[in-house]
């Protein structure tokens, strides 16, 4: 098969396509027949050697995908030759034309969704339902900010936010992305290359400051954030490109908290449930991922560059088929 591997830590540019075995599934493993691959920040992070966990050299990137299961394991039931799925995890990495995934990394995809779609589930929808409602614990009536609000984790917490009952405020920087976090159900969208963005979020909520934020540049917007919190507002952060400044009184004059995420960090019972809700949400109608642009798995470096460009909106993919 042919797949993207990277023999050494360094820029876009060591995502290198190549022709590799085919993997074979044991016990408790599915092999799928990738039709798109999802392409999140974490791994150009992970390609450029500064993440905090890295794997073995040589490997292949990626962990959300959707295909086709190809073959399932001698002990596996769930799951059959032929099944429309999407991945939240790989054994083998999603960027290639198979992957190698245990039972557990494996969720049934309605068939209404296209397999780009599907693979805009894994980690962005995870992360999002776990930052928003599992570790910022957001209830209905509050009101949530969500940075960054066009992008796939940004969709999928506007999304979400809005199914479970909570006022939600989006930040973009584009047009386009505006349009877009209207479109996907945020109450009040604020352009984030407008200086007084925050005064002006501060504005909507009556002076009374917001209930939750989902922060994807933490290094950024963390120190304005505590300044327009409510009283036992909550931050939760998922993502950031440096060290930050902030003053610690502002925490202590709400009450206020900042937590942190990873994706790996979740406990494998929470990670059944968070994945048991987001296929009901596609049943259902109330998840709708969102596709930016599709590249072809040839250009997977073109990828890792579009990823971390600035005003992005929707989920970036690949497509081994092209």
């Amino acid at each position: 098969m042919k797949a993207i591997h990277v023999h050494e830590f360094g820029g876009p540019e060591v995502l290198q396509l190549e022709e590799v075995l085919t993997p074979q599934p044991g016990p408790g493993e599915v092999l799928v027949r990738m039709q798109a691959a999802g392409v999140n920040p974490v791994e150009t992070y992970i390609r450029a050697g500064t993440y905090a966990r890295l794997p073995e050299l040589p490997y292949t990137p990626g962990n959300d995908g959707a295909g086709v299961v190809e073959q399932v394991g001698s002990d596996v039931t769930e799951f059959k030759a032929g099944d429309h799925v999407y991945t939240s995890g790989s054994i083998s990495g999603t960027y290639a034309e198979f992957a190698l995934c245990k039972k557990e990394q494996v969720h049934p995809l309605p068939s209404n969704f296209s397999f780009a779609q599907g693979a805009a589930m894994g980690t962005p929808y995870a992360t999002a339902y776990r930052g928003l409602l599992q570790r910022a614990d957001a209830k209905p009536g509050e009101t949530v900010l969500v940075h960054g609000a066009s992008g796939g984790v940004g969709t999928a917490a506007v999304q979400l936010a809005r199914a479970s009952g909570l006022r939600v405020f989006g930040t973009a920087g584009s047009d386009d992305g505006i349009n877009l976090t209207r479109q996907q159900g945020a109450h009040e969208v604020f352009d984030h290359r407008a200086p007084d963005h925050f005064e002006q979020i501060m504005k909507a909520t009556g002076r009374h400051g917001v209930d939750v934020i989902v922060e994807m540049l933490a290094n950024v917007n963390l120190g304005k954030d505590l300044t327009i919190l409510a009283k036992g507002g909550r931050v939760v952060i998922i993502g950031s490109r440096g060290p930050v400044e902030i003053d610690p009184r502002n925490t202590m004059q709400r009450d206020a908290d900042v937590r942190g995420m990873i994706l790996p960090n979740t406990p494998p019972a929470e990670l059944a449930s968070i994945h048991a809700a987001l296929v009901a949400g596609l049943e259902n109608g109330t998840l709708r991922p969102v596709i930016g642009k599709e590249f072809p798995l040839a250009e997977a470096a073109q990828a890792h560059r579009a990823v971390m460009e600035s005003g992005a909106t929707g989920k970036i993919v690949l497509v081994p088929s092209k």
